[in-house]
């Protein structure tokens, strides 16, 4: 590709539900700019931008794709559009967070056959919190039970004022075959290979057009103090005058552009990238903000200033290792420059920068300010590190991390994938931070955590794929634990003798309870020289290795007081060992007698829901033992519920909440207190321990 200056790169985030027809709608843009030879299809795996095994098997994206073409616009200039095609399920919501962060446009691609889906009302949000300009494409026009006018409707609904159809359908389904122009007030028919020519419009969509031509008139002019004056005055603006105040308009996030077509047909596919180029912002219209000193400063994307870079996406690539993707934020980034991370403080040479599509590769020299690109081997440069001048050690906030909603314990399949598993979890890490690796010391579980099941899934085959690791998975155990419900004495005895040394030591002890969250109490009783004082720690340490490794039911053990008060020991047979051994046998013998409670972790559980959803999602978390401590009304509309549920609970709740919903509830979970566990449940907590209690 030629260097395309700044002012005219545009840098697009394809957002939507999953199944909405993004990568789709990709490979149908890339064939038509003459980027690829042919438009690959999803289904049969022949995608450009879809090539891991994950995705092919799926038939869905799974990760953030890099898809840069030309485009030669209907004003005659040639623009850069660096696509950017986002997963559709919220289990790789990483990757739309990731986007969304380079981005200066997204196009919202929502199915004429579907409508508005609930992830796109999610992605919506997000889009809107950066204050990121939007545009919506229907798809799958020419699908049976397609229906643009009730698409727009919902649209309206769900995101307000704003919403501009810029094209009705002509036919629709299977009789798809062009669009209306609405500011044009013209008719395009399309041919095969998705080109176009204009016609007078037809009699059944004129009166139609003209209705919704003026009421999109009058909403772009009203953003407009002098327009609307002339509007209101009897002078239409010109459609360039139209555009050029639509283009701001976008920019500012008042208006959203409607668009439709089909990606299998073609109908609408070069419009949209027209659209892209003459109303979709440039970086040079967006500055960066980034962290100095403590304060936020704006960076303008002037290709003559410091080169300024931001690490958006890590691969790993068979080939050439490590790829990082990157945006330069400010200057031009050259092969060979060398620039430091602004997080680790290491000094990076750029040796190989790389124009990436899809899979493809083919290296460049220069990287103007606006543009995307990728470089290999960066020694310690991760996802969402700063790469600034020498001397300047700027950075930008990457998106906030996500946290993990569900989780498995991973096990080696063998000795040498135990071996390789940790660098490779590490490696693994590297390409996507959203994943989370716990070992979690008192289950004796090494856990898997990611956003949810498909995530955590495709993780592990990926794993096993690119690393040759191979693991097998079980339930995470949950962290019971027990302490003593009462007061009691017992005494701890030793007495061994086989010849020579032999081991003796008695321990008298009483235990009690402490309140909860207050751990372990040891208190020194010993009056008259009982127990020497040399011997005492091994007391207390006999007692702590039997709290770590488990009471009576095979839990840790906490929240107790233990009193050693008197014993015994012989001047030859006595020692620190036999004092810990015998320490252990009283604790033992001591909570028995006082009685043991098992304590489960509970977690306090914030669900955010539709409000109609409130009353189901309530009754579930009572049927999970859960207490609702109270809901609100949130900015959007929806119930925000919090509740405490124990955590044994909640194991699958990402799946489970999903299910009950239809995508809709979102839930943040984290650790509050430890409480008793009922009775009755307790010998099935117990199947929970390792094999080695």
């Amino acid at each position: 590709m030629a260097i395309i200056p700044t002012e005219r790169i545009r840098n697009v985030a394809l957002v939507g539900h999953a199944g909405s027809g993004k990568t789709s709608l990709a490979e149908a843009v890339l064939a038509r700019a003459g980027a690829v030879a042919r438009a690959g299809k999803v289904d049969d795996g022949t995608s450009v931008l879809d090539t891991e095994p994950e995705s092919v098997k799926r038939r869905q994206s799974l990760s953030l794709t890099l898809a840069p073409f030309e485009w030669t616009a209907t004003d005659g200039n040639t623009y850069k559009v660096n696509l950017l095609d986002t997963p559709g399920s919220i289990d790789f919501a990483a990757d739309v967070d990731a986007a969304l962060s380079v981005a200066d446009l997204a196009v919202f691609v929502v199915s004429a056959v579907e409508g508005v889906e609930p992830q796109t009302e999610v992605w919506w949000r997000a889009a809107a919190a950066a204050g990121l300009p939007r545009m919506v494409f229907v798809s799958k026009e020419d699908k049976e039970r397609a229906d643009f006018h009730s698409v727009v409707d919902q649209l309206r609904a769900a995101f307000g004022n704003g919403i501009a159809p810029l094209e009705l359908p002509l036919g629709e389904a299977a009789t798809l075959h062009g669009v209306a122009d609405v500011l044009h007030e013209e008719a395009y028919e399309y041919e095969p290979g998705g080109t176009h020519h204009s016609e007078p419009l037809p009699a059944d969509v004129a009166d139609e057009e003209h209705a919704l031509h003026d009421a999109v008139v009058e909403e772009i002019v009203s953003g407009d103090d002098e327009q609307l004056e002339r509007y209101l005055s009897g002078d239409t603006p010109s459609v360039a005058e139209l555009e050029r105040t639509l283009a701001h308009e976008v920019l500012e996030c008042v208006e959203f552009p409607v668009l439709l077509g089909s990606a299998t047909t073609g109908v609408g596919v070069d419009r949209l990238a027209d659209f892209i180029c003459e109303l979709g912002p440039s970086p040079a219209h967006r500055p960066t903000s980034v962290m100095a000193g403590g304060e936020s400063h704006p960076v303008a994307a002037d290709a003559t200033g410091k080169p300024l870079a931001y690490v958006f996406k890590t691969l790993t690539d068979p080939y050439v290792g490590q790829l990082s993707l990157f945006k330069v934020l400010s200057g031009t980034v050259r092969t060979d420059d060398r620039l430091v991370n602004s997080t680790s403080g290491t000094e990076e040479r750029l040796h190989a920068l790389l124009a990436v599509r899809g899979k493809e590769q083919s290296p460049i020299a220069d990287v103007v300010a606006g543009d995307l690109a990728a470089v290999a081997k960066l020694a310690a440069t991760h996802t969402g590190d700063t790469l600034a001048p020498k001397g300047s050690p700027v950075k930008v906030e990457p998106p906030a991390r996500r946290t993990p909603q569900y989780g498995v314990a991973i096990v080696p399949h063998t000795q040498a994938d135990d071996d390789k598993l940790g660098s490779a979890l590490a490696r693994l890490r590297t390409d996507d931070p959203s994943l989370w690796v716990d070992r979690v010391e008192e289950t004796g579980q090494t856990v898997l955590r990611g956003l949810g099941d498909t995530h955590v899934t495709v993780a592990i085959e990926r794993l096993a794929r690119k690393f040759g690791v191979n693991v097998d998975t079980e339930p995470v155990r949950v962290a019971y634990r027990e302490t003593v419900s009462g007061h009691a004495e017992a005494e701890g005895k030793l007495k061994k003798q086989s010849g020579g040394h032999g081991q003796f030591a008695v321990v008298n002890l009483r235990v009690a309870p402490l309140d909860r969250g207050a751990g372990f109490e040891f208190v020194d009783a010993i009056v008259g020289g009982t127990i020497p004082r040399n011997y005492l720690p091994a007391v207390q340490a006999g007692i702590d290795d039997t709290m770590t490794k488990g009471g009576v039911h095979g839990f840790p053990v906490v929240d107790v007081k233990v009193e050693c008060y008197d014993g015994k020991y012989h001047s030859v047979d006595s020692s620190d060992m036999a004092f810990k051994t015998a320490a252990a046998l009283g604790f033992k013998e001591a909570m028995a007698k006082a009685g043991v409670v098992v304590l489960e972790p509970i977690s306090l559980l914030t669900v955010t829901v539709p409000a109609a959803l409130q009353g189901d999602v309530m009754g579930d978390i009572t049927t999970r033992r859960g207490r609702v401590q109270g809901s609100s009304t949130t900015e959007h509309g929806e119930q925000e519920i919090t509740a405490m549920v124990p955590a044994g609970e909640l194991t699958r709740y990402a799946i489970d909440l999903r299910s009950m919903t239809g995508g809709r509830g979102q839930f943040t979970v984290q650790h509050d207190h430890y409480d008793v566990l009922p009775t009755h449940l307790v010998e099935a907590a117990k199947k929970s321990l390792p094999q080695q209690h």
